[in-house]
């Protein structure tokens, strides 16, 4: 099965480009804090000693990747594919990074040269499976993920791909069955316990819990499985088991803003204008540019009588979001 190849002068060109960028900064950048890290400084000093060791900057590259410096780390895997072009683990770790920050025409030239490198490798065919699927290309992403699972049929992230393209395509029984198996290949599969989560609690099903509960089992310093929880509940008007789910969240994260918002979504529908203001004005503090924050704080001034507060608000909205019709409205109404 051919899936649509760059020409070969084009990754040249990207390489040759990106690999400049790399040798150019490929020197650290002691201002910033995390080459101050001793793991990271006691790279810095090896590749200082021997800065034509592409392992030393791979290695490198992945611990800043670990620390989320993924402006350092990409440069550090750009300069190991610049030092040694036989190591596939190289470029795709540059595709991956691309992948992760939504460059997805980027990254496929980085993920495709890693596949030519060493076409039997199953993480470089499902990381192109994955671009794939983002660009709704499903039959050719059903072709790379079943030459995985020939290789390997014990391959959870094949399954769970499958289960993300018959998702989108609305075949949530094949969904279901697909998530299932990647549960079977490896109980620990978080990503799929979420998604049967999210599936069943569309359904109003109450098995979504024990799902979100087992993802969040699997890593509790990750509470999207406790916001999920929590917005089964808030469908159902279960408010209070909505808010329970929504304070524990909080409480592991207090910058989830997601969970403020729909804290303060409900409060407003219980009438509790003045505590839902602060929950929206909470947002604005945490994500300052989220027009529905400012309008939301701004409905919650303006049916608390407070007019000229709600009219700035929804002007604020604006600026973030000149399309935004209730904050428009909001502005006509108060204007009169």
């Amino acid at each position: 099965m051919k899936i649509r190849r760059f020409p070969y002068w084009v990754f040249v060109i990207v390489l040759v480009f990106s690999c400049k960028s790399a040798n150019n900064n490929s020197a650290p950048t002691p201002a910033h804090v995390v080459f101050k890290e001793p793991a990271v400084a006691a790279l810095s000093d090896k590749i200082a000693k021997d800065p034509n060791n592409a392992k030393l900057y791979y290695q490198r590259g992945m611990l800043l990747h670990r620390l989320e410096e993924d402006t350092f780390a990409i440069k550090d895997f750009q300069q190991a594919a610049a030092l040694d072009s036989t190591k596939a683990e190289y470029f795709s770790a540059v595709g991956d990074l691309m992948f992760e920050h939504k460059d997805v025409a980027g990254s496929l030239p980085w993920i495709e040269k890693a596949l030519s490198i060493n076409p039997s490798d199953p993480k470089a065919r499902l990381k192109i499976a994955k671009v794939l699927v983002f660009i709704k290309e499903y039959p050719k992403a059903f072709n790379e993920i079943n030459v995985v699972l020939r290789q390997n049929a014990m391959n959870p992230e094949g399954y769970f791909l499958k289960g993300i393209i018959y998702k989108d395509l609305k075949d949530t029984a094949k969904a279901i069955s697909s998530f299932q198996t990647a549960l079977q290949v490896d109980p620990g599969h978080k990503e799929s316990l979420i998604q049967l989560g999210s599936i069943y609690a569309a359904k109003k099903d109450g098995l979504a819990v024990n799902y979100f509960d087992n993802a969040f089992k699997l890593d509790t310093t990750d509470v999207f499985p406790l916001y999920a929880k929590g917005m089964y509940f808030q469908e159902q008007e279960k408010y209070e088991e909505a808010k329970q789910q929504y304070r524990k969240a909080i409480v592991r994260n207090h910058n989830y803003n997601a969970a403020y918002f729909a804290m303060g979504y409900i409060l407003m529908q219980q009438d509790s204008l003045e505590k839902a203001y602060r929950q929206f004005d909470l947002v604005t503090s945490l994500e300052p540019t989220n027009a529905k924050a400012y309008y939301n704080r701004g409905l919650c001034s303006e049916l608390l009588g407070k007019t000229d507060d709600a009219l700035q608000d929804y002007k604020q909205a604006l600026t973030f979001n000149e399309g935004y019709k209730e904050a428009n409205d909001g502005v006509k109404r108060l204007s009169k």
